[in-house]
């Protein structure tokens, strides 16, 4: 082919190129194929044929068999759909045989997103009561339950008798037994009237201030609480506790559900006047806490921030599997694989509390004092907000070669640190103030009058509260020189940095114009912040002569003040020669070269207008902050908090959420998106993003996800709820994974009966009703015994033909022995008791052994117990304790040899037995205190025998041993 001009060969080549780049963008690409068709069954969940695409390098054996496969031989792939196309099968095959190239940073999942038709996703609507029709039934409970028995082939139980239905009834409301007296009164009563009797007994117990104590153990259970961090170092949290407080008094109070989940996420926010807002928050921060990885290694370094990425896993995890019996955690690096929650869900909610920390945190039971540090840290926010404001207009007008800039400071920033020099000798440090604006400055004196052409500042490096390279280092200064010490007169200024702020250097050399004197100045006009508070320090002072002499070398320094400390901080050390450095000169002189540039392009955007006005604001925020400093300290708890000083490499967000990215395959090395706030879509109507404004705060973040769980269209909230409170009287949950109603969990036994319940229980919020109406139902009040008949159809007692006998949890046992004993203390509320002797070490130490069982202060009901979780209480842990460290839904019930050892040789079985002995005048009246009833005649014959020969504390410990007393029929 000819082309008469060259127009015409230009016209040809460019329609031929356009023709192969569409070509090419046509291409079937091999990747996607895999990700089509083969990734979800062939995952590191399936692992269908051994073959795995989302983990690790992908195997070219592996790849050459689907290759095989997807050509149509034998097995062919995929198994049930449709055949690959001819172009996807010859993209597979090109590819596989050029090596199978993957590029950096692409990686295969399995995208697949499970649907909503699960019984726990519809919506919640309240069934009708099925008819019972044999008179059995007390309220709706029962006509849900006689259907099931109908439909099961199964017939209920008879009524327990009057004994066993208040010994049942008070231990399930308030964890104690019932006296004896108490006992008495009620079988009389029940005579008379047994259903007025029940129904008065029920409202007695639901109105104790007991009742508070024994439900908020099981919700403690459930929220991991624990009064020690955990892990290596078990430091502990003694302002835990009032959030303990709050959840007995929640259920005391009967606190509506919604109120009660939307303080424990976001109640500093939605309840600002309510002290209870901020230790409800309580529930979010109880769980262990990695004290090694977040206050010796930090988020500088991969480890931190890995501790950190675990530590929101756990908030987000506990707020899902608490609230909404949802095993969101499962989505962390891949979508959840039977629940419609993906990753993108997963990483969302950990946008919710991305600027949080586990800190003490200042709240106050005076609400003109509460008024006032809310209105007082808002207007500290509102300040916050207007600087930020500023450096965003200033970072605007700087645009694309202020960003490019600051990439590459950012990045020599970086390489310095990685190839840091350190040296312990920091140099010169002030004494610490708290205004901004106050004037600082440190002089050196040479022998004699000289001549330097440089002066050469060097920054110091302090790992303190993560500010490292630059610590100390003042945003405003000037340099004087003069030969009179007092700079009175003759002071020539050489250099002025007090209009503007200067640059921090970091590490990098800080070079300036030199001059002639004996004494040269260095006075600080505008500190930097170091934790809430403002110093001025430096590593070292260069006077350098027209050879490169330093001129400074051991010469006399003295301060307007100084803190002398050790080796590390002195006069001396601003002019011993020694300090940190970035290890590369060439990067330090990079570095220094690029802050120039940074600084005379922030010269032209930092108007005199900003300056002043950013001046003006950071006055103003120094004025709130003493203010806050001059109120009452106020009481402390260990919660969410965003503002606190720092320690060691724990920094505070001051309410700037960290950034977060979905990682492929949970990996922080392997960020993808950034993530903005928002929660899974698991019913209808719900967003899965919170629409807040740009401008939002961190507080309406975790606001959004306490409306998102308060949602009356939200099923699973009281659906779990119902079921949470069902398992604490009845033995088992409805459904009997109360963490996971989701496809890996169980399916209920009775959806009609659980729907019921928690539809009335959306109606009321109302716990207490909820327990009333488990409580008075025949099915509550049938007998324990078992039944062959049934036994052989339902051997679980799935469907509750009968009451399930239960073992007394470890508290109630303990709490049993003392009251039997005659030695508890009822007293509510306050510091926990140590039940050990305890030090306060690097690695604190609890030693239980050395504790005096006899000390009354540690008499008190077992839910107020210091609760450590590396060195659990042996004692109740023998007795199936619950975890600390763990959720714990329903307590594990065994029966050990070691459990029966422990009652009969515990010192504290043993203290208490000599107390419970000293307290009983005969075995009738020991036997009604033990076990409320009057011993048979045999009985009575028996026990006297033992008691004259081993005594009447042997006797008791024996009586502490029967399972009449540790079990509940």
């Amino acid at each position: 082919m000819r082309f008469r001009d060259a127009s015409a060969k230009l016209t040809f080549l460019l329609g031929f190129c356009t023709f192969l780049l569409q070509s090419q963008s046509r291409a079937v690409k091999p990747l996607e194929v895999l990700q089509r068709h083969c990734v979800e069954c062939h995952n590191a969940h399936d692992k269908k044929g051994g073959v795995v695409l989302d983990r690790g390098p992908i195997v070219i054996d592996d790849l050459q068999q689907i290759v095989k496969m997807v050509s149509g031989q034998s097995p062919k792939m995929p198994p049930k759909r449709d055949p690959l196309s001819i172009e996807e099968v010859k993209a597979l095959q090109l590819w596989v045989a050029s090596g199978a190239e993957i590029p950096e940073g692409r990686v295969l999942t399995d995208t697949r997103i499970a649907d909503r038709q699960w019984w726990s996703l519809k919506p919640l609507r309240k069934p009708a009561v099925p008819e019972a029709g044999d008179g059995w039934a007390k309220n709706e409970i029962d006509h849900f339950v006689t259907a099931k028995l109908r439909e099961k082939g199964l017939k209920h139980s008879p009524e327990a008798d009057a004994r066993t239905l208040i010994r049942r009834l008070t231990f399930d409301l308030i964890g104690l037994p019932p006296t004896p007296e108490e006992i008495r009164t009620f079988v009389r009563d029940s005579q008379k009237d047994r259903d007025g009797a029940y129904a008065k007994l029920v409202e007695r117990l639901l109105d104790s201030p007991r009742y508070g104590e024994q439900w908020a153990r099981q919700w403690l259970d459930v929220a991991r609480y624990g009064e020690s961090h955990g892990y290596d170092k078990d430091k502990a949290r003694f302002n835990a506790w009032p959030y303990r407080d709050y959840v007995i008094r929640s259920f005391n109070d009967d606190k509506p559900w919604t109120r009660f989940v939307r303080e424990q996420v976001a109640g500093d926010v939605l309840y600002p006047k309510d002290p209870d807002g901020v230790v409800a928050m309580g529930f979010v921060a109880a769980g262990p806490w990695d004290y090694i990885a977040h206050h010796e290694v930090g988020e500088g370094k991969l480890d931190g921030r890995i501790a950190k990425h675990l530590d929101r896993d756990d908030m987000v995890s506990a707020v899902f599997n608490a609230f909404m019996s949802t095993t969101v955690q499962c989505a962390q690096c891949h979508n959840h694989k039977f629940d419609p929650v993906s990753m993108t869900d997963y990483y969302r909610l950990h946008t919710i509390f991305a600027a949080v920390d586990r800190r003490d945190r200042v709240y106050d039971l005076d609400p003109e004092i509460a008024k006032k540090w809310v209105k007082i840290e808002s207007e500290v926010a509102d300040l916050d907000k207007k600087l930020r404001d500023i450096d965003k207009a200033i970072e605007t007008e700087g645009g694309a070669e202020l960003k490019e800039i600051k990439a590459r400071v950012a990045k020599l920033k970086e390489a310095g640190k990685a190839s840091l020099k350190y040296v312990a000798e920091h140099g010169y440090h002030s004494h610490i103030v708290k205004q901004q604006d106050t004037e600082k400055w440190v002089q050196l004196e040479l022998a004699d009058s000289a001549e330097f052409s440089t002066v050469r500042l060097r920054a110091c490096y302090d790992d303190f509260a993560g500010i490292k390279g630059g610590f100390g280092f003042p945003a405003r200064f000037k340099v004087e020189v003069s030969d009179d010490p007092k700079f009175s007169k003759d002071a020539r200024v050489v250099a002025d940095h007090t209009k503007r702020n200067f640059l921090n250097p970091v590490l990098a050399p800080v070079d300036l114009p030199g001059g002639k004197g004996r004494f040269v100045r260095v006075t600080a006009t505008k500190l930097v912040e170091r934790k809430n508070d403002y110093i001025f320090a430096l590593a070292e002072v260069e006077l350098l002569d027209a050879k490169g002499r330093n001129l400074a070398r051991g010469a006399k320094v003295t301060a307007k003040d100084s803190i002398e400390g050790g080796n590390r901080w002195g006069r001396r050390n601003l002019v011993d020669g020694k300090y940190s450095t970035g290890g590369d000169p060439k990067s330090a002189a990079e570095l220094a070269e690029a802050l120039k540039t940074m600084d005379s392009i922030l010269a032209k955007v930092e108007t005199p207008e900003r300056l002043k006005k950013r001046d003006a604001l950071r006055k103003q925020r120094d004025q709130k902050m003493k203010e806050l400093d001059g109120l009452p300290e106020g009481k402390m708890v260990y919660t969410l908090a965003t503002h606190f000083k720092p320690r060691s490499r724990v920094i505070p967000t001051k309410g700037v959420p960290r950034k977060i990215h979905l990682l492929h395959r949970g990996d922080l090395r392997n960020k993808g998106d950034e993530m903005t706030p928002g929660a899974p879509a698991l019913w209808e109507s719900v967003s899965a993003t919170f629409n807040l404004g740009k401008d939002h705060t961190e507080g309406q973040r975790r606001a959004a996800l306490a409306h998102y769980l308060t949602d009356p269209k939200n099923p699973l909230l009281w659906r779990s709820a119902a079921n949470r409170i069902w398992l604490g009287h009845m033995g088992r949950g409805i459904v009997d994974s109360p963490n996971d109603f989701g496809r890996m969990g169980m399916k209920p036994t009775h959806p009609e009966l659980l729907d019921w319940l928690a539809a009335r229980f959306r109606e009321t919020e109302s716990v207490k009703d909820l327990h009333r109406l488990i409580v008075t139902s025949s099915t509550y009040r049938q007998a324990s015994a078992s039944d062959l008949q049934n036994a052989k159809i339902d051997g679980s007692n799935a469907y509750y033909w009968r009451m399930n006998r239960r073992k007394l949890r470890a508290e109630e046992v303990r709490d049993s022995v003392l009251q039997v004993a005659g030695a508890l203390d009822l007293k509510m509320g306050g510091p926990s008791f140590r039940d050990f002797k305890f030090k306060d070490d690097h690695t604190p130490k609890f030693w239980y052994h050395l504790h005096d069982h006899n000390d009354p202060k540690t008499h008190r009901r077992t839910i107020y117990r210091f609760i450590a979780r590396s060195q659990t209480q042996p004692f109740l842990t023998t007795l199936d304790c619950a975890d600390p460290s763990q959720m714990v839904p329903k307590r594990d019930e065994t029966t050990t040899a070691l459990q029966a050892l422990a009652l009969m040789n515990n010192p504290f079985m043993t203290a208490m037995s000599e107390k419970f002995a000293a307290r009983t005048k005969n075995i009738d009246e020991a036997i009604w205190l033990a076990l409320g009833r009057a011993p048979a005649k045999p009985e009575r014959q028996t026990l006297n025998k033992y008691a004259k020969t081993h005594g009447m504390p042997a006797t008791a410990r024996l009586l502490f041993n029967l399972n009449e007393f540790a079990y509940v029929d």
